[in-house]
């Protein structure tokens, strides 16, 4: 009987610590928004963590669906001017290309302190809209953003195994790339699950339309980049007359 009570309090403390581990890991809260309006928006993630990073770095996952699009070269602009630090993968993003024939893509933004909270971290990424197939109805297409993980870099402190677990990230941890670290993640409470942006469709009986106006159009364009060539440009006299 003595037995099986000390058996009873041994698991009864082995579910409070795992209790007690379950609620300090999960203490990481995230957020993410939106902002502006239309085809181009800025994609702000704000993560408050459970404890201090330490000095480590703090970047979010996105997982990009073929609906939106971060543009490489306006990434590589706002690098260029330490405005924005993100790793796309795959890196080359075709900008032209349909929702239809876009592939995901892996967004990793790299989190920026908060002056005012040692444990708040936040960074903002320009996103744009594809284009979707026209369809038969006016309702528009719903592209879903669901939570970021959240992942932290340590290269000079130790992180507690019971929370944090390896990842492999396709991204450096440092600024320089050539600090061996390792990337690890958390689970953490979103502020909500997923985050849609509703994207206008046009009608596929305006295809004909559509196409009839944009080739007018370009014939049109041409012509009159043509007359002026022909107009101001330096040629023999008798080059525009052929």
């Amino acid at each position: 009987m003595a037995g099986g009570r000390r058996w009873v309090r041994a698991g009864l403390g082995a579910l409070l610590c795992v209790l007690h581990v379950q609620a300090a890991c999960q203490d990481t809260t995230v957020t993410q928004e939106l902002l502006q309006e239309g085809f181009h928006r800025d994609l702000l993630v704000k993560v408050e963590l459970g404890e201090d990073a330490g000095g480590c770095a703090v970047a979010a996952r996105a997982h990009l669906p073929p609906g939106i699009y971060v543009d490489p070269y306006e990434l590589a602009m706002l690098q260029q001017h330490n405005v924005t630090k993100a790793v796309l993968v795959p890196a080359v993003t075709d900008v032209e290309a349909p929702e239809y024939l876009a592939p995901d893509v892996q967004l990793v933004l790299s989190l920026e302190q908060d002056p005012r909270c040692s444990r708040c971290f936040g960074a903002a990424v320009p996103v744009h809209a594809r284009y979707h197939r026209p369809a038969r109805h006016s309702q528009p297409a719903s592209v879903v953003l669901h939570s970021p993980q959240v992942l932290l870099c340590c290269c000079h402190s130790a992180l507690a195994a019971e929370c944090w677990q390896p990842v492999e990230v396709g991204a450096p941890c440092s600024a320089e790339g050539n600090i061996p670290c390792q990337w690890h993640s958390t689970t953490h409470r979103p502020a909500q699950e997923e985050l849609v942006l509703e994207v206008p469709v046009g009608l596929r009986e305006h295809s004909p339309l559509v196409c009839a106006v944009t080739l007018l159009s370009t014939l049109l364009c041409a012509s009159l980049v043509l007359a002026a060539t022909c107009k101001h440009g330096n040629f023999s006299p008798g080059t525009c007359s052929e």
